[in-house]
């Protein structure tokens, strides 16, 4: 199986999740726009959607789903969404596409993460996809000095701007042995607004699409 029809096995398993009548959080990623495409074939299940960044509200709607605005909505039953890479534990790396902190928002909301992914995501140690962290623009060069301090190498993603205005730095060279602690440890940096680590909110669910069918990682 192509990396592609993994990362839609795994997509088209997290439908199972999907209850009908219920508004879900949708994730950013080609492994989200696949559950999109498989959900506009069941369409009329869903009362709506929120989308983590401005291209999946778009492709929802051309799906025919209704996009819906998180501060209205209130709590979500369900969010479902990709990962750049992730652990047994259940802990990710995300924003690879650059929307990591409407991401992390919405799982925030959100009271089951099914994350789906193709089995080339599965690692043992985080870190060797650069970790992204959206800063504010100012404060690039300060954030930058504190993650060398942490042993990284930060990269200024060039030409990119997130939904929110902001510039992403991609740290390279972190072996990420406790997420949690960073994840907090990145966090309190002034000007970070998210880091791509998604450890103190882990997924509570990891489809993998592999050759021989789907995984199921709780």
């Amino acid at each position: 199986m192509s990396s592609d029809e993994k990362k839609k096995a795994a997509a088209l398993a997290a439908l199972e999740y999907v209850e009908s009548g219920t508004v879900i959080g949708v994730g950013t990623g080609s492994t989200a726009n696949h559950f999109i495409d498989a959900l506009a074939k069941t369409k009329g299940k869903l009362d709506g959607a929120v989308a983590s960044s401005d291209v999946t509200a778009e492709r929802l709607k051309k799906a025919g789903i209704p996009v819906l605005d998180l501060n209205t909505t209130g709590d979500l039953p369900l969010y479902v969404d990709g990962a750049d890479e992730a652990t047994k534990h259940l802990h990710l790396i995300k924003g690879g596409g650059g929307a990591l902190t409407r991401e992390k928002i919405v799982a925030a909301a959100s009271e089951k993460f099914v994350c789906i992914a193709d089995d080339s995501k599965l690692v043992d140690v985080l870190g060797a996809f650069p970790l992204p962290i959206e800063v504010i623009p100012m404060a690039r060069s300060l954030v930058a000095r504190a993650l060398v301090k942490l042993g990284g190498e930060p990269v200024l993603r060039e030409g990119f701007t997130t939904d929110n205005g902001n510039i992403i730095l991609d740290v390279h060279n972190l072996k990420i042995l406790n997420p949690v602690e960073l994840e907090e440890k990145l966090d309190h940096l002034a000007g970070v607004v998210t880091n791509g680590l998604f450890a103190r909110r882990p997924a509570d669910v990891l489809i993998l699409g592999a050759d021989d069918g789907v995984k199921t990682l709780t």
